[in-house]
C-alpha cells in the first residue's frame, strides 16, 4: 500500500498530521485507533481499494460511533476510484490509485474544516 504517499503528503503539514499504519496492528487495536482520533480530532482513512463498502469505511464508522464528541470534522476516506476493473494500463492505474498529491489535497480540505 502507499504508506509512502501518506508520509510524503504529511510532510506538507508538519506537526499537524500523524500516521497510524493499520497493517501493523494485528489483531486490530481499536483502543489505539480511538486514542489517536481523540488526539488529532480529524481523521483520514487511506486505502488502495475502492472506498465503497470496505474495511476503510468500517473503520471510519467505528471511529465516528466511538469518538464523535472528540471529532472536529467528519472522518474522511480516500481510496481508489470506483472502476469496474483494475486498469492494465500504467496511466489509468496511476489515475485510479491514491497518490501523495491526492492525499495532500484531501488533508488540506480536512485540516481546513
Amino acid at each position: 500500500m502507499g504508506v509512502h504517499w501518506a508520509l510524503k503528503a504529511a510532510n506538507s503539514f508538519p506537526g499537524k498530521v500523524g500516521i497510524l499504519d493499520l497493517r501493523t496492528l494485528y489483531p486490530l487495536d481499536e483502543e489505539l485507533i480511538f486514542t489517536k482520533a481523540k488526539q488529532y480530532h480529524k481523521i483520514l482513512i487511506l486505502t488502495e481499494e475502492p472506498v465503497h463498502n470496505t474495511f476503510a469505511q468500517s473503520i471510519a464508522a467505528r471511529i465516528q460511533e466511538n469518538c464523535f464528541e472528540y471529532l472536529d470534522a467528519p472522518v474522511l476516506t480516500l481510496g481508489a476510484e470506483n472502476m469496474p476493473a483494475i486498469p492494465l494500463n500504467e496511466i489509468l492505474e496511476r489515475r485510479m490509485l491514491p497518490d501523495a498529491d491526492k492525499v495532500a489535497h484531501v488533508l488540506q480540505k480536512l485540516l481546513a474544516y
